[in-house]
């Protein structure tokens, strides 16, 4: 007897049980309230049609101020942060209105295998309804020399790299993410 063929199981998306499971106290600071030199990164979570998504979480990852990670994966080897309370992840689900904030300290250059070396930059993962998988990019400050030189920015067209810069905003930055439409987010495949 010869069973019989199946379809594909249908995907999941990853929401919207994310205020659930993955949200915890902390989860938006990378750097303890406090911390010399600390600035807030905002932003709203928009969908194609400019609404914003009120059950988006948003996930950070970066170096430190001195471009080291305190991971085993770092090239260089791990190397604890001079920055007090460190973490380089944070996590945010966005509000009831889209918007999300990380507080975090500026990161440092990171080298690449070439010899030369990647912008300041922040890792932002983006989970929530109606996606299957996360999406992925950066967020790089405005102004940094190194913009002009890094690898993974300059791959992107010159048209598109205004999405990934994010915008001066008092004392911290603006970065808003455009999952879809003519203002989308530059996204990378890992």
């Amino acid at each position: 007897m010869v069973p019989e063929r199946r379809g594909l199981t249908p995907s999941q998306t990853v929401g919207p049980f994310l205020h659930v499971g993955l949200p915890w106290p902390d989860g938006p600071h990378v750097v303890p309230e406090g911390t010399p030199g600390a600035v807030w990164i905002t932003g709203t979570v928009y969908d194609g049609d400019g609404v914003p998504i009120p059950d988006a979480v948003v996930e950070t990852w970066q170096a430190d101020p001195e471009g080291r990670f305190d991971h085993p994966d770092d090239p260089r080897g791990s190397a604890r942060s001079q920055v007090e309370g460190f973490r380089g992840f944070g996590r945010c689900p966005t509000d009831e209105d889209g918007r999300y904030a990380v507080h975090t300290v500026r990161p440092g250059s990171l080298p690449c295998p070439d010899g030369s070396t990647e912008a300041p930059h922040v890792n932002v993962s983006v989970l929530g309804r109606g996606l299957l998988d996360r999406v992925v990019t950066r967020i790089y400050f405005p102004g940094d020399d190194a913009n002009h030189t890094d690898p993974v920015l300059c791959a992107v067209p010159e048209e598109r790299r205004h999405t990934l810069i994010a915008a001066p905003d008092g004392d911290g930055f603006r970065f808003d993410i455009w999952l879809q439409g003519d203002r989308e987010t530059v996204f990378f495949a890992l």
